[in-house]
């Protein structure tokens, strides 16, 4: 089965051409903001129907890996991330592109992005079994837990303005909370107006909080006159991927740590890239020995969040082959794309559909191949997105953000979100207030909830269950020992700017 499975895909030159063809348009999607991976996925199953089941499903692999590592380029060009997987690379991305490095940025995020996924991959091969049955083990509880943990994060990403980021992340909790309520589905912030009764959609608060609010402050201030009018920040002198082996050296330890927390986050149904690339960013800000740096553009916040969003990937593939279990809505699709060709996932998957299974490994990475090759022989032609005015780039990304928000569920109804949440980002930049923080909010308060609302249904109202299970009490630990330790280091780098102040 294993020659079998590899040879369809590696010795096909037919599907060899589809692989890269899903790659390209996966690609694409990924770095216009407000369409993604999901949606590229969902446009292609049509297309697969008539196709083998190993030839269909690679495409479809391809097209999940191109659209999560396209999401790097309008997030380090244009500091819009082109999907939910690539919000911490615009932290980092953007300012070194700002400093004229901009070939070195996405050098590093192509570079990082091909090596999550492979690493990733590797975990698919080895250790699929073992951390799935873990996984399966988890309940309402134990995730209620890691969400809390994972909230903990806030403090790291807003120690420059500690007050101002709670503030927002409260702010995103607010806003995951209107909707239908999970378990009774009582109606809470709707005003009588049913298309609220789904909530927003995670793509319209982040391409309206990061993209619409861009465009807003660019058209404010596009009448001043700036001292660097006329000036293209690019950088054509690059050297292979743009950094040098030393640079490499000095990034194995986050890579390797942000792949790890890449595949455990993709293994946990519901958590997905959207949450790993910013816990992973977090994690390397507070582990590195120069955290005031992040921000600033420094490669080591690309490397972290490009290396945990694809490795994501390959742990979200994990339970769904051996548990038939979805991670998120693109695993979702991939699930019914199988069943589709009669492949039935779970733990029979590997004596029955073997060569199936071996197949997606052999996508993956020429997947991941051909992603490589694309974006860096496209290297130089991403830059030059930058020498495009502002006056024509601004208003075709406008109008493909109008047009994603509108795929997502066909209704006028989410491009009035996506205006909405502009304002929402552009009052909050005026403020000064960071926005990633409202993102994580949002994106963990339905998971926090609606775990919630079945722990206390499991143990009729009764909070102790969580303390008693030893996984939920470990993860609650750790979170109050993250919120100890991140007030302490903020404490300390204040208390370290009061006395060089003096």
């Amino acid at each position: 089965m294993l020659a079998e499975g590899l040879a369809s895909v590696l010795m096909n030159p037919i599907c060899i051409v589809w692989v890269f063809i899903g790659t390209l348009v996966g690609i694409i999607f990924g770095c216009i903001p407000g369409l993604t991976a999901t949606m590229a996925i969902a446009m292609f199953l049509p297309v697969t129907y008539n196709m083998a089941a190993t030839q269909g499903i690679s495409v479809l692999m391809a097209l999940y890996i191109g659209g999560i590592s396209g999401g790097l380029i309008s997030a380090i060009l244009l500091n819009i991330p082109g999907t939910p997987a690539s919000i911490a690379t615009c932290l980092d991305g953007h300012p070194l592109a700002a400093k004229g490095q901009a070939g070195k940025a996405l050098g590093v995020g192509i570079v990082f992005s091909f090596l999550g996924t492979m690493i990733s991959l590797l975990a698919l091969v080895l250790i699929s079994p073992p951390l799935a049955s873990i996984a399966i083990k988890f309940g309402p509880f134990e995730y209620f837990s890691i969400t809390i943990f994972s909230l903990t994060l806030i403090i790291t990403l807003s120690s420059q303005n500690l007050v101002k980021g709670i503030m927002t992340g409260i702010l995103g909790l607010v806003f995951a909370t209107v909707g239908l309520a999970p378990v009774d589905s009582v109606q809470r912030f709707t005003f009588g107006n049913p298309n609220l009764n789904n909530g927003f959609d995670i793509l319209t608060v982040l391409v309206g909080v990061f993209a619409i609010s861009e465009i807003i402050l660019a058209a404010e201030t596009a009448h001043a006159k700036k001292k660097d009018e006329g000036t293209v920040l690019t950088d054509f002198t690059i050297h292979g991927f743009g950094f040098s082996l030393v640079e490499f050296k000095t990034q194995i330890v986050n890579m390797l740590r942000s792949s790890f927390i890449g595949i455990l986050l993709g293994i946990l149904p519901g958590i997905g890239s959207g949450t790993s690339n910013m816990l992973s960013y977090s994690v390397a800000k507070s582990q590195s020995k120069h955290p005031e740096k992040f921000g600033t553009g420094i490669i080591d916040g690309i490397v972290a969040s490009e290396t945990a969003n694809n490795a994501t990937i390959g742990g979200t593939i994990i339970p769904l082959l051996t548990l038939g279990i979805p991670g998120d809505s693109t695993s979702a699709l991939l699930l019914g794309a199988l069943i589709m060709k009669g492949v039935q996932p779970g733990p029979l998957i590997f004596e029955q559909n073997g060569q199936v299974v071996y197949a997606i490994y052999a996508a993956m990475a020429l997947a991941s191949v051909c992603m490589l090759g694309i974006m860096f022989f496209g290297l130089r032609g991403f830059v030059r997105i930058l020498k495009i005015p502002g006056y024509l780039l601004l208003p075709l990304v406008f109008v493909l953000c109008t047009v994603g928000a509108y795929g997502i569920n066909n209704q006028l109804f989410d491009c009035y979100s996506l205006l909405f949440f502009g304002f929402v980002g552009y009052l909050l930049e005026k403020g000064k207030y960071p926005m990633t923080p409202l993102i994580l909010g949002f994106v963990l308060g339905n998971i926090m909830e609606l775990n919630l609302r079945r722990s206390l249904s499991y143990s009729m109202g009764d909070f102790s269950v969580f303390f008693t299970r030893p996984m939920s009490c470990t993860f609650l630990v750790l979170a109050a020992v993250s919120i100890i330790v991140n007030l302490y280091v903020v404490y300390r780098g204040r208390k370290k700017e009061a006395q060089e102040a003096k």
